[in-house]
C-alpha cells in the first residue's frame, strides 16, 4: 500500500488535493494522515473488521469518535482496497502506556476517557447497529467461568503447568456468567485515543466494538496506563462506585482471559498468530505467577 493510493482516495473524497499524507502505526490496517483527513485502508476481503467499523460509525453517539467522511472500495493494481476516510481530529495518540504523560496529565486523560466511555455505555444502539454489535469476534471478552475454563483447556499443551493451574484457580473464583448487554469499545488502550495536550479529542478504531460489560473497557484503560495505572484505577473507582479491590479482581480476570485467548489463537492458527505466543505467555506469567494486579505500585 502506498501514500499515493491514500492520496487518491482522499482527493476523491474531499474533491481537492489533501496535501502530503504520512503513514501512521497500525496493527491491522494501513493508515495515512493528512492535514485534515485520515485514510484507513485494507486489502478487500482480508478481514471484515473495517466493514464493521464503517457500519457502526453513523450510529455512534456524538462526540465520541472521529467523524466518518466516506467509505467504500478503491482500485489498487489488479485488485482493490476497502477504505474509510475520517476527519482528522486535533492532537496525537497519548501512546500505549502513557509514556509521555506526567501524573496530572494522566489523571486528566483518564477522567475524560471515562466520561467518553460512559457515553458509549449509556448509548442505546438503533436497530441497524444491534446486529453488528452482536456479531462474533476472535476475542469476545470475558463472558464467565465456563468460557474461561474452555480457553484454559485449549492452551493446556502450550503453557507451563504452573500457569495452567494458576489460571484454573483464578477461574474457579470468577462469576459464572457476565451479561453482555452494553455497547463497549473493547480495545480502548491508550494507542486508540487522540489527545491535544491534556484534552482528549477522539476515541478511534471501533473495529472490535460489541455488546459486553463496561468492565471490558475499564480494564483496557487501567491496564494500559503504565506507571499511572493506580491513578487510572482510582479515577474509574470514583466514577463507577467500585472499590479498588473489586476493580483489581475484575481487571485480573479479564487480563488473564485476554492473554489466554491470544495464546489459543497462536496455538490454533500459528501462521497468523504464532508470533504472539511467547509474549502472551510472558504476560500470563506476570498476571498469574507474579499477581501484578495486586501490587501497590507498578514497576
Amino acid at each position: 500500500m502506498t501514500r499515493r493510493l491514500a492520496w487518491e482516495i482522499a482527493t476523491k473524497v474531499l474533491g481537492r488535493d489533501p496535501g502530503p499524507m504520512a503513514g501512521a502505526d497500525s496493527l491491522s490496517h494501513q493508515v495515512f494522515v493528512g492535514a485534515d483527513v485520515v485514510v484507513k485502508v485494507i486489502e478487500a476481503g482480508r478481514h471484515p473488521r473495517l466493514e464493521r467499523e464503517i457500519a457502526l460509525a453513523p450510529h455512534l453517539p456524538a462526540g465520541v469518535a472521529a467523524p466518518l467522511l466516506a467509505s467504500g472500495v478503491h482500485p489498487a493494481g489488479a485488485g482493490e482496497v476497502r477504505f474509510a476516510c475520517y476527519a482528522r481530529m486535533p492532537g496525537e495518540t497519548p501512546g500505549m502506556g502513557l509514556p509521555r504523560a506526567g501524573p496530572a496529565t494522566a489523571r486528566a486523560l483518564a477522567e475524560q476517557a471515562v466520561r467518553r466511555l460512559r457515553a458509549l455505555h449509556e448509548w442505546t444502539p438503533p436497530a441497524d447497529a444491534r446486529p453488528i454489535l452482536r456479531q462474533p469476534l476472535d476475542h469476545g471478552g470475558f463472558t464467565g467461568r465456563t468460557a474461561l475454563i474452555e480457553e484454559i483447556d485449549a492452551i493446556a499443551g502450550a503453557a507451563p503447568t504452573a500457569l495452567i493451574d494458576g489460571l484454573l484457580a483464578l477461574a474457579e473464583g470468577a462469576p459464572e456468567n457476565v451479561a453482555a448487554t452494553v455497547p463497549v469499545h473493547a480495545d480502548c488502550h491508550w494507542g486508540n485515543w487522540l489527545a491535544d495536550g491534556s484534552t482528549i479529542t477522539a476515541l478511534l478504531d471501533f473495529e472490535w466494538a460489541r455488546f459486553g460489560d463496561p468492565m471490558d473497557d475499564w480494564f483496557f484503560v487501567i491496564a494500559d496506563s503504565g506507571p499511572h495505572r493506580l491513578i487510572t484505577l482510582d479515577v474509574v473507582a470514583e466514577v463507577t462506585g467500585s472499590t479498588p479491590g473489586e476493580l483489581r479482581a475484575a481487571c485480573e480476570i479479564r487480563h488473564a482471559n485476554h492473554l489466554a485467548a491470544d495464546v489459543r489463537l497462536a496455538v490454533t492458527d500459528p501462521a497468523a498468530y504464532g508470533h504472539l505466543l511467547a509474549d502472551r505467555l510472558a504476560g500470563l506469567d506476570e498476571v498469574i505467577g507474579q499477581r501484578t494486579w495486586w501490587k501497590s505500585s507498578v514497576d
